[in-house]
């Protein structure tokens, strides 16, 4: 178990234009101009949008590996703890994020390959 920044970035670059934006102490994630995400290096955290029933049902099953960052009306935002997550989980988590943020168009023209298909040995 564990994920490294780096790999994280790696999963980055399998999702069609994630842009990276810095921003002092984090990175924020985006997709045309929208942003789905934000790293954290220095404390090897990741935030990533949610819905509300997910980022619920995250924290309230492993709080030592997901912990709320805030709600809007409609979306729920948890961290992420990358020494204690799976990288097929966290793959599937940043997936979410981006496929709730982008473009339906572009949604739907990407083929989404799970992590251990892409990376078996990981």
């Amino acid at each position: 178990m564990a994920v490294s920044v780096d790999e994280f970035l790696k999963m980055l670059d399998h999702l069609p234009e994630a842009e990276q934006g810095f921003g002092g102490e984090w990175v924020s994630l985006r997709v045309r101009n929208k942003g789905f995400g934000y790293l954290w290096e220095r404390t090897e955290t990741v935030g990533l949008k949610t819905t509300l029933e997910e980022q619920a049902a995250l924290v309230g099953e492993r709080p030592d590996v997901f912990e709320v960052q805030f709600t809007t009306e409609s979306t729920g935002w948890v961290v992420v703890h990358l020494a204690r997550v799976e990288a097929d989980e966290l793959f599937e988590l940043v997936t979410d994020a981006w496929c709730m943020t982008a473009p339906k168009s572009l949604v739907d023209d990407h083929e989404i390959i799970p992590w251990p298909v892409l990376y078996p040995s990981s």
